[in-house]
């Protein structure tokens, strides 16, 4: 999730991001870009009711978010950001999506890559950050949320 900052809120907001801000297109998206007067960038996104009902529309909303969030650091700070989703996005891969959100960024004139000095590991995503379950010490096991238990591993109580 992206962090309360980097979130575009407000419709005021949003209408002058639509009305003066410069748009770049895709298959995928749409990204429509405006300059602000802070040190990062902030960013929307859009999901029209034509793409269909509210669980395809979040999906939507979601892959979008998450590319930006991956590669946020790659984003030239300062412009606020709108990314509308199109039709075809509905049925995507998130690598499709993600490729599609850098793409939409070079474009725009919004990517900043960093330098291999700056890089930090690689991020696959969420999973990334559960352990493995070898790498777990057992009095940690109670603490994973996690964890699926299997019918063997609860005690029973004799009566």
């Amino acid at each position: 999730m992206l962090k309360k900052r980097y979130r575009l809120r407000g419709s005021a907001r949003f209408a002058e991001v639509r009305e003066k801000g410069k748009s770049v297109a895709h298959p995928l998206a749409v990204l429509i870009a405006l300059p602000n007067d802070l040190p990062y960038s902030r960013f929307g996104f859009s999901v029209s009711r034509r793409l269909g009902k509210a669980v395809k529309r979040n999906r939507a909303k979601r892959l979008l978010r998450e590319a930006v969030r991956l590669q946020l650091s790659n984003f030239a700070p300062g412009y606020d950001v709108i990314l509308i989703a199109r039709a075809p996005l509905r049925d995507a891969k998130f690598a499709a999506v993600y490729e599609a959100v850098g793409q939409l960024a070079r474009r725009a004139g919004l990517w900043r890559p960093i330098q291999p000095s700056q890089a930090a590991e690689p991020s696959l995503g969420p999973a990334d950050s559960h352990p493995h379950p070898e790498e777990v010490k057992d009095e940690d096991r109670c603490s994973l949320a996690h964890q699926i238990v299997s019918d063997d591993d609860i005690p029973t109580a004799s009566p």
